[in-house]
């Protein structure tokens, strides 16, 4: 671990290199700890080149925590549509409905509140708390565990056997006290463009001469690859309703658990939004259509013992975290929308403007470049 001259110089050298070559990111421009709490949550599981439209198109829309906590949770997903993970932006709106319940609708400043907060763990109450408030947190995200893994030549799994916390040590150690805010975003911005997790680029480092694993050879073989969750391959089928008039038929998002574990699976699929009928299919290819048909006669979407067509659509594929999605969707052409609890007509060439995840999205644009 760096200590005396050695650790005043690491500091001042890659603070040095984050004030000449950091990336402009909007989010970088303010200290408004609203808007750098927004870019933290969008950045979590969300590259940076992604999250900038979105980041952008939200503020134009909810500019302030006080717009956000008064939306509709309809508006705020429609915004955050196709970015994913959604729960981000369910918690976030909580958040600022608390903030401006219980704060004032001020970002709470000190941690224990921060932390209090919906969808804020420690990283994300460091990070914000430093950069806005120049409180003295140090974070650790992927980013800065692989840099300091690196430096200390931190051998086997970051997240296992206690190391995690002994890395959170380190940081706090490394902390520039006096920048609290650009010492994170530098120790970020090393992990995210030069300290890669593949082909580290160390002639470019700032650091690189108090890097141990460098020392050692070790660079490309640290931090240790975490074994990845097999993937669970699923099929779907999806039920895509056309009217004359172009207009199709949505389930709504549920407002509570489903009666069924298959139910929850779906909605969850669906990022709790809305969706076109579908159904988990469990007999193979073969069996979609019926139990498609089945599943769209007992819930009245079609008739019972309908003879209405199942037009088979281009067949899609899907991801979900650990979950491989084959979607198989089908159209059928119907003169009159069903007219049922929790169904809504939408234009089938304007569902961009709903709150719809991204695997509905690919059906509806399925549909629509069908004949």
């Amino acid at each position: 671990m760096l200590t005396g001259a050695p650790l005043s110089r690491f500091r001042k050298n890659l603070l040095a290199w984050f004030a000449e070559f950091q990336r402009d990111l909007p989010w970088r421009r303010t200290r408004d700890p609203y808007r750098i709490w927004l870019s933290e949550i969008m950045l979590q599981q969300t590259r940076v080149a992604a999250a900038i439209p979105y980041y952008e198109r939200f503020l134009q829309r909810f500019p302030t925590v006080e717009a956000l906590a008064a939306a509709p949770q309809e508006d705020v997903l429609r915004l955050w549509s196709g970015l994913g993970y959604y729960s981000r932006a369910r918690n976030l709106q909580k958040a600022a409905q608390q903030i401006v319940a219980l704060h004032g609708g001020v970002f709470p400043s000190e941690p224990e509140q921060a932390l209090a907060l919906p969808g804020i763990g420690a990283y994300t109450a460091a990070a914000i708390l430093s950069i806005a408030f120049q409180k003295k947190h140090a974070v650790l995200d992927g980013n800065v565990a692989r840099v300091i893994a690196r430096l200390d030549a931190v051998r086997g799994d970051l997240r296992a056997n206690g190391t995690w916390p002994k890395l959170q040590r380190s940081a706090d150690h490394l902390l520039a006290e006096q920048s609290p805010g650009d010492w994170n975003q530098a120790m970020m911005e090393l992990g995210a463009t030069l300290c890669t997790p593949r082909s580290p680029q160390c002639l470019l480092c700032p650091v690189s001469e108090f890097c141990e694993a460098r020392k050692h050879g070790l660079a490309d073989s640290i931090p240790e690859k975490r074994r990845k969750r097999s993937t669970v391959e699923i099929t779907l089928a999806s039920l895509v309703l056309v009217d004359p008039r172009g207009n199709t038929l949505l389930l709504a998002p549920p407002k509570s658990a489903g009666k069924s574990a298959a139910a929850d699976d779906i909605h969850t699929l669906v990022s709790r939004m809305w969706h076109f009928p579908t159904v988990s299919v469990h007999q193979g290819n073969a069996g979609a259509e019926a139990q498609l048909r089945k599943f769209s006669e007992e819930s009245s979407i079609l008739g019972r013992k309908s003879r209405a067509k199942l037009l088979p659509l281009k067949k899609l594929r899907h991801a979900v975290t650990y979950r491989s999605i084959t979607l198989l969707p089908f159209k059928v052409e119907v003169q009159t929308l069903p007219r049922i609890p929790s169904t809504k007509a939408f234009p089938l060439t304007g569902l961009t403007s709903l709150a719809i995840s991204n695997l509905t999205r690919k059906v509806a644009r399925a549909a629509l470049a069908s004949p």
